[in-house]
């Protein structure tokens, strides 16, 4: 039988030699020339797995449901209801790597940002993905401050969805959740006129729990100011708004990218026409300020026009600092097409820090950068593919990738954070 010829149905039952991993947490292995992408596995395993989709003729996809010769890595599941003692359509998801001991985690998560920069990126580059402060101690649990349940449209039940599903399991507990989280979490609770439920636990408010309306959408009490904390710095955020999830995530971001601006040295110049995009509530501008002292000019860009007033409040300590409401491509349009000879100087002598959604900059803003020729780039990436995909455009128009760092913020989960740092 050639490659591609081999005929799986859903539902059969294949045993598979695990080979690799792919983005998305998902191992790879083969059957009969046929690529297919197995979760709950481990390179190195043989494996036992059930069939889950088979559409496609180059590749099937399945869920592990035995494991036949185990990896030395694998351990019992951090959360009981997503072990594979559990039939695969009932399992919880959220934690699709929680099944792994935290070294190789980590070790799988540096083979997905090396093979994505090569493959996407065009370049050589791997980083050590660092552990969080008090995350090996606690074995990678308790670290969550943010939370979305969701309610079953038939029984009113609040529960997480089961994995690659929008079917909500009842669980006992969430034990990627702080205790916060844990302790005002409606699980198993009826709450028919719901559609989802955020809790939330900021580091220096009460925890909450925002009801989404099942009519209109709306979330009860989004827009309510919290206040969180970054070492010793204040930040107001709405309920409802972006902010990292993990406990030690703001701080961690915060102090890479200050000390890598620090890093810049003569590089990295105060006055110049510095950007703080995708600037969500300042945090990262925040940083730039910090790095560079309280006569740094920089403008932070975010399309929330909540978010940017939260930023304006934050940074308002700092004269340089102005937030502004707009999208990015749009905002770094408008500052190409009414540039002068002045402006543009300084818009070459500057530092920018973006921190993009999962989704990545993407070509307009690429494009728009590297036509504006900053002298530096901080980039900070949840996606490795769409940051290996913005390095290749970064570096074909005359960037050098000078710094990479990753860090595990999302411990028995296959995300984690990156920054680099480019260099005209």
């Amino acid at each position: 039988m050639t490659e591609h010829e081999s005929t799986l149905s859903v539902g059969d039952e294949i045993e598979l030699e695990v080979t690799g991993i792919a983005h998305g947490g998902i191992s790879v292995a083969r059957h009969e020339g046929r690529v297919v992408f197995v979760s709950d596995a481990i390179p190195g395993e043989t494996v036992t797995a059930r069939v889950t989709e088979a559409r496609k003729k180059k590749f099937a996809r399945a869920s592990v449901t035995n494991v036949v010769e185990a990896s030395a890595d694998r351990v019992a599941h951090i959360w009981a209801e997503a072990g594979v003692d559990r039939d695969p359509d009932e399992r919880v998801g959220g934690a699709e790597f929680g099944h792994i001991a935290l070294p190789r985690q980590r070790a799988l998560k540096e083979d997905v940002l090396t093979d994505a920069m090569l493959r996407f990126g065009k370049i050589e580059a791997r980083a050590t993905v660092e552990a969080s402060e008090g995350d090996d101690e606690l074995g990678g649990l308790g670290w969550r401050s943010r939370v979305r349940l969701h309610v079953d449209e038939e029984t009113g039940i609040v529960g997480p969805y089961a994995a690659r599903s929008r079917r909500v399991v009842n669980v006992e507990g969430l034990p990627l959740a702080n205790a916060e989280i844990n302790m005002i979490a409606p699980l198993g609770e009826y709450i028919p006129d719901a559609a989802a439920i955020d809790v939330v636990a900021p580091s220096s408010d009460d925890p909450r729990a925002l009801i989404v309306d099942v009519e209109s959408g709306e979330r009860i009490g989004e827009n309510d100011r919290v206040f969180e904390s970054v070492g010793g710095r204040g930040f107001v955020v709405r309920a409802g708004g972006f902010w990292q999830v993990h406990r030690e995530a703001p701080v961690t971001l915060f102090e890479a990218v200050r000390d890598e601006i620090t890093a810049l040295g003569d590089r990295f110049d105060p006055l110049a026409t510095n950007l703080d995009l995708y600037g969500g509530v300042g945090l990262l501008g925040a940083a730039m300020i910090e790095a560079g002292g309280p006569r740094v000019k920089v403008t932070s860009v975010e399309s929330d026009a909540g978010a940017t007033d939260d930023a304006a409040e934050n940074l308002s300590d700092f004269v340089g600092a102005m937030a502004v409401t707009g999208k990015v491509d749009a905002y770094l349009r408008d500052v190409i097409k009414n540039g002068n000879a002045s402006s543009r100087e300084r818009m070459r002598q500057a530092t920018v820090v973006l921190d993009p959604p999962r989704s990545g900059a993407g070509s307009l803003v690429t494009k728009a950068l590297t036509t504006l020729e900053p002298r530096n780039i901080v980039y900070v990436a949840c996606d490795p593919v769409a940051l290996a995909r913005d390095t290749q455009a970064l570096t074909e128009a005359g960037y050098a990738l000078t710094t990479l760092r990753a860090f595990d913020l999302f411990p028995h989960t296959h995300h984690f954070e990156t920054v680099a740092v480019f260099e005209r």
